[in-house]
């Protein structure tokens, strides 16, 4: 009786969601939402790791392609944008020391995000619409395939995740350069320049005593500096849903669409330009970001270099813009100048600019030592770590000689994405949900850090195991989207499968740790409404 009163009262936490401000709530409900995809995601994956062992007879080949293409967008859109988005609409305005620009927006971006995922998955599951892994579609369409009814609600349901994207970028870039009621006006156009890295840029070419404070700390400028990305990208996938949305909607009435004049390779190009802003910006330049607050936070001590990195994010928008062709390689009409300067060369340069905010955020943490190992610290080196295995392996794909090799392999979703997704942007932003647990809980404590641990070993090991044993298929010469009914790559694959189940273990005990800390009662508190509901209060200092 007494473990069932703990786990529904909370009480090992003491957490009571009736304390909260607005902007917690707000954030925690992001974080339970994101995490409930991230197991939905999870699950997939498993389900996708078994059928490439022996496919399943109860799932047919279609339903497999439909889980396949709602997969990685379930992951980054359902799970990793609410998590970011969650963490960063608190973060700004608490780092600011600021109210936030509006909490009704904050609100409108969360139950877009949280429906529009929910509204693509059950398209996708229903349906079994299936355009290869993501909105990357051969125009013109073909609907032998799949029924345009199904096209429209999954392209609909990625046109409200993208709208409440829209709405979270003007609430991050509201909040900074805002003046709150009764406040001094805030020198609006310094915190923007700022925020971008310009301040940052122009200080290494001052003398010291003529270089200007900083308006904003550096991880509010790394949020702001992957805002941007994430700006640009979902205007690109909103113009793609609707072009795409113009065909269904032409089928469903009966009119083909199939002989209009598009491009196709201008097409191919604007769409891989679109979504590679998501890797940049909001995985290399926000985790960057959450790197820097993580270091900083844990050590107490000021970032290592802070001029050169504030200058770094600004380079990288050069940077992140310019990289998109790599996607293209092998793509036999994409143009020989873009597959060398963008492909290889630029691409080449992000390895400088992730491992210059690689060695700050090591460098800070020892200057800072001895430190304890605490949670937020092993995750942040284990996201670290991630990193640093999945951006070289990138930068090898990267290279036009393996990229003939390694091109639609299980190498490239193996050791690149999910390493880099599960590994380093996964266990970043674990680190940061420890770590901004009793802050976002008024003083919650985490029920086990036996768990914790158990957690982070499990992850580690699964997500580095699993694409390195991908990584081994690939290599053989086993292709992505593919089934195998032979069994051709099973040793590999069986590998993987044992490691991926290690990741869905390892999520449910993090899942059932964070459960205990609040219970289930506080779970629920998270989605009530806050008896003060006004953009008044700032959060508890850390």
């Amino acid at each position: 009786m007494s473990f069932i009163n703990t786990f529904m009262n909370g009480e090992q936490a003491a957490f009571k969601p009736e304390s909260q401000t607005a902007l917690q709530k707000i954030a925690l409900r992001f974080v339970v939402v994101g995490l409930i995809y991230y197991g939905f995601a999870a699950i997939e994956g498993m389900i996708m790791r078994i059928y490439q062992i022996q496919p399943i007879s109860a799932i047919p080949p279609d339903q497999y392609f439909g889980i396949l293409t709602a997969h990685p967008l379930v992951g980054i859109f359902g799970s990793s944008y609410s998590l970011v988005f969650g963490a960063f609409l608190f973060l700004v305005p608490f780092l600011m020391k600021k109210p936030i620009w509006s909490v009704k927006m904050a609100n409108w971006s969360f139950l877009l995000v949280t429906f529009g995922t929910l509204t693509f998955w059950t398209a996708g599951f229903l349906t079994h619409y299936a355009p290869l892994y993501t909105l990357y579609w051969p125009l013109p369409a073909d609907f032998s395939q799949f029924t345009p009814v199904g096209g429209a609600f999954f392209i609909l349901g990625i046109a409200l995740v993208m709208v409440g994207t829209v709405f979270f970028v003007i609430n991050i870039f509201n909040t900074i350069v805002y003046t709150p009621k009764g406040w001094e006006k805030q020198p609006s156009g310094a915190l923007i320049r700022d925020a971008l890295g310009i301040t940052g840029l122009a200080n290494l070419f001052r003398k010291k005593e003529r270089q200007k404070d900083h308006l904003v700390s550096l991880p509010v400028a790394a949020i702001a500096r992957g805002t941007v990305d994430v700006a640009l990208n979902s205007g690109i996938i909103l113009f793609t849903g609707v072009l795409i949305l113009v065909y269904m909607v032409a089928a469903i009435f009966g009119h083909s669409l199939e002989k209009t004049a598009i491009d196709a390779l201008l097409y191919k190009n604007w769409f891989w330009w679109g979504l590679d802003l998501v890797a940049d910006g909001l995985v290399l330049i926000f985790v960057a970001g959450t790197w820097y607050l993580l270091a900083t936070l844990i050590t107490g001590k000021k970032l290592f270099m802070q001029n050169v990195a504030r200058a770094a994010l600004l380079l990288e928008l050069v940077v992140s813009w310019t990289v998109w062709s790599h996607h293209l390689m092998s793509d036999q009409a994409q143009p020989g100048f873009l597959k060398i300067i963008s492909g290889e060369m630029v691409t080449a340069f992000e390895l400088f600019t992730q491992g210059l905010a690689f060695f700050i955020t090591l460098a800070t943490l020892w200057a800072a030592r001895p430190l304890k190992m605490t949670p937020p610290l092993k995750f942040l080196l284990g996201g670290l770590l991630g990193f640093a295995l999945a951006v070289p392996a990138g930068i090898m794909q990267a290279d036009l000689g393996l990229n003939r090799i390694l091109h639609n392999t299980q190498w490239i979703v193996g050791p690149h994405v999910h390493v880099a997704i599960l590994v380093g942007l996964t266990m970043t932003l674990y680190a940061a949900v420890y770590l901004l647990f009793p802050i976002l809980t008024n003083g919650g404590k985490l029920y086990s850090e036996k768990l914790a641990n158990l957690h982070f070993w499990g992850h580690l090991l699964g997500g580095i195991g699993m694409g390195a044993f991908m990584g081994m298929a690939g290599l053989k010469g086993m292709l992505r989207r593919t089934i195998y009914f032979e069994g051709e790559f099973n040793i590999y694959m069986i590998l993987a499968g044992i490691c991926g189940a290690l990741l869905l273990i390892s999520f449910l005990i993090f899942f059932y740790n964070i459960v205990m800390s609040v219970g289930v009662n506080g779970v629920l508190g998270i989605f009530a409404k806050p008896k003060v509901v006004t953009a008044e209060a700032l959060p508890p200092e850390a």
